[in-house]
């Protein structure tokens, strides 16, 4: 029960997030799509060299990654998708799983002809580069979790309405995500509550929810199966998914590096974009 508390937030949460990247970052590069297993599947590319692709949550969508797509392209042929079901990509009405994740991953990676890549992902999106991690090691550069899901949980979750149906419920949604408050303008509120009434994303979310509610997919004992070089990294003040969850997985994966982002919650790449690019392109080998 604990597990679908904790989960179940964490899936309203980033479905939110998306508006505050679009409402207070630059612009996206150009939007592109792909088919796979006859799906469409949208995704932004920039840049050249060694490829990264950036993973959002459950709920969110590519736009997450406002404030690294830059910064990465710099140095890195970066790519992030909207995965299947949310953003612009289709969403067809299965259950949606780890697996179904991994899959649709796959087959971008088969239909866009990218034979190995770094997998950058945050909160589910870090649950599901884990897992492809295990299932295709030849396909994985490296592996960098950020405020990663998919360990079992050791406390309850906070207490706040899951399904915002106002300004205010959303406004409690997001002072649980941000470490600094100040981010939680009226702005921002507005346009997260304007997303949430507009985006098509529920019947995705739904399924997941029951599927993670009936079936154990984590990663608890699975994580010595991980042999990619792995950097960690977590908002220290993360109200979400602790801390200590992130000791875990650094623990859980050989050899792997742990940085703890200070004054920082569940999305570092959004809310201290500076400090995470610097350690992400330390870690992929672009000192910053």
């Amino acid at each position: 029960m604990k597990f679908r508390k904790r989960a179940l937030l964490a899936i309203m949460i980033l479905f939110l997030l998306a508006a505050v990247c679009s409402s207070q970052m630059s612009p996206m590069p150009a939007e592109q799509t792909a088919t796979v297993f006859g799906q469409s599947i949208h995704y932004y590319e920039a840049g050249q060299g060694p490829t990264v692709i950036l993973l959002h949550g459950l709920g969110a969508n590519a736009g997450i990654w406002v404030a690294n797509i830059g910064p990465l392209s710099a140095h890195y042929h970066v790519i992030a998708p909207d995965q299947i079901g949310f953003g612009h990509s289709d969403k067809p009405l299965i259950d949606y799983k780890i697996a179904t994740f991994v899959d649709f991953l796959y087959g971008f990676m088969q239909t866009q002809k990218i034979a190995k890549a770094t997998l950058v992902g945050n909160s589910l999106g870090g649950w599901i580069a884990v897992e492809f991690a295990i299932q295709h090691p030849e396909m994985v550069e490296k592996l960098v979790l950020v405020d990663a899901g998919g360990l079992s949980f050791e406390s309850a979750s906070p207490t706040i309405n899951l399904n915002p149906a106002s300004l205010d419920d959303t406004k409690k949604v997001l002072g649980v995500v941000f470490y600094n408050q100040a981010m939680v303008t009226d702005m921002a509120v507005a346009a997260v509550f304007a997303r949430h009434l507009k985006d098509n994303d529920g019947y995705t979310i739904r399924r997941f929810m029951d599927g993670i509610v009936t079936t154990d997919q984590r990663e608890d004992t699975k994580l010595s199966s991980v042999h990619a070089p792995t950097l960690v990294v977590w908002g220290a003040n993360d109200a979400l998914l602790p801390l200590s969850m992130g000791e875990r997985f650094h623990a859980g994966i050989a050899g792997s590096k742990l940085v703890a982002i200070k004054e920082c919650g569940h999305i570092p790449q959004l809310e201290m974009p500076e400090e995470f690019n610097r350690a992400l392109l330390d870690f992929l080998g672009q000192p910053q």
